[in-house]
């Protein structure tokens, strides 16, 4: 691979970044980072480190067993362990800062204040510094002090109030979309901002909100609401404006079947042999059939139960209708795009546990970015780095 292959590949070469950091947000930010090529040091206190290493499942040897979540997500970095509150480890801290071109973390907001490892603090060690700070509310306002958790800023941004049945108790999205949507913002606005700092050569704080980034990817939820006054509700799989587009029960199985235009939906009346449905004035335009879809819903699954979700899944895919099968985990990682996108790799862990894991799906020129580092053992880069 030559040296414009590599550029391409690893366009964050170069850019240091320490992230002080727990769990998913920070260091799914961090991850990002490090898939494009940035050195990431991730500072770890050296009791427990990050708590995500004592998250199961633990695999490997009896006596070294490591989390496979963790490695999912510190994956090309190198970990260092510093007391914080010790005053030499954070004098080390400080000097790492003086070389660093980004900081990331997710503490509560005054944790970093009370270390002196602020913005401001920062930035009068390393006037250039990109300081990305991930919290559940905010650097302000009056919520600014209360933690937060994946599941309680679903709960507080809405999401929860759309996710679920109609008549169910209430479910969080079952990925942890809060964390992970902070963690991709925080990602990008650091590759914007770091184009910004070399221009002007001053540093910048980034407040990366979760209770506000998981407002603003519902920008169809918000606008609904801004548009009519009144809450959107929850729809189990179905749409709010288009209509057949949901889970449907075939004879064995459940698919998914989205007919979101006209053409489409008149496909399907011909895949369904049902021409009536065509007909009928409740179904004539995509705004009817998502006011009537209950209705609609109730005369397509009596069709599909005479046949299985598979072949149904192959006539509706064949003719050009969006469908397929619900999946589980097992059956998209052997999923055949999966595997010749090449989404999963191997990675060997630090005690020699053979896994694989999920890469940066982006591809650059037709190549995805290879792994370069394993996940680190706690403390395992002190000697190159701080000692």
């Amino acid at each position: 691979m030559n040296t414009a292959d590599l550029s391409a590949l690893k366009p964050l070469a170069g850019i240091r970044v320490l992230e002080i950091c727990n769990v998913a947000a920070g260091p799914f930010c961090a991850l990002l980072l490090a898939d494009l090529g940035a050195d990431v040091i991730k500072l770890e206190n050296p009791g427990a480190g990050d708590t995500l290493r004592a998250w199961p499942p633990h695999t490997g040897p009896e006596n070294d067993r490591l989390s496979e979540n963790f490695a999912s997500l510190n994956r090309n970095k190198r970990s260092v362990t510093l007391d914080l509150k010790n005053p030499d480890d954070n004098a080390k801290a400080k000097s790492l800062i003086t070389n660093a071109d980004v900081l990331i973390e997710n503490n509560r907001p005054g944790v970093m204040k009370r270390l002196g490892l602020d913005f401001d603090s920062a930035l009068a060690i390393n006037p250039k510094l990109i300081y990305c700070s991930i919290s559940a509310y905010g650097q302000t306002g009056p919520r600014a002090n209360e933690g937060g958790f994946d599941v309680t800023i679903q709960a507080m941004s809405g999401i929860m109030s759309v996710t679920g049945e109609p008549d169910g108790a209430p479910v969080k999205c079952g990925v942890p979309v809060a964390d992970f949507t902070a963690g991709l913002y925080g990602a990008m606005s650091i590759c914007a901002q770091l184009r910004a700092v070399a221009q002007t050569g001053k540093g910048v704080h980034i407040d990366v909100p979760m209770m506000g980034t998981s407002l603003a990817i519902a920008a169809l939820q918000t606008s609904e609401y801004f548009g009519v006054g009144k809450d959107p509700v929850k729809l189990g799989s179905a749409h709010p404006r288009n209509a057949p587009y949901q889970a449907f029960k075939a004879k064995d199985d459940y698919l998914v079947m989205a007919a979101g235009t006209q053409a489409l939906w008149e496909t399907v009346c011909q895949i369904l042999k049902s021409p009536e449905l065509l007909k009928d004035e409740r179904f004539t335009s995509t705004a009817l059939r998502a006011k009537n879809q209950i209705a609609l819903k109730e005369l397509i699954e009596v069709i599909l139960q005479k046949d299985t979700a598979a072949n149904w899944i192959a006539q509706f895919s064949q003719a050009g209708v969006p469908c397929c099968p619900i999946n589980q985990y097992s059956a998209v990682l052997n999923d055949p795009q999966t595997l010749a996108m090449g989404w999963v790799q191997p990675m060997v862990m630090a005690n020699g546990q053979q896994t694989k894991t999920v890469i940066n799906p982006i591809k650059f020129n037709g190549t995805t970015a290879p792994i370069e580092r394993r996940p680190p053992r706690l403390g395992e880069h002190n000697s190159e780095i701080v000692e």
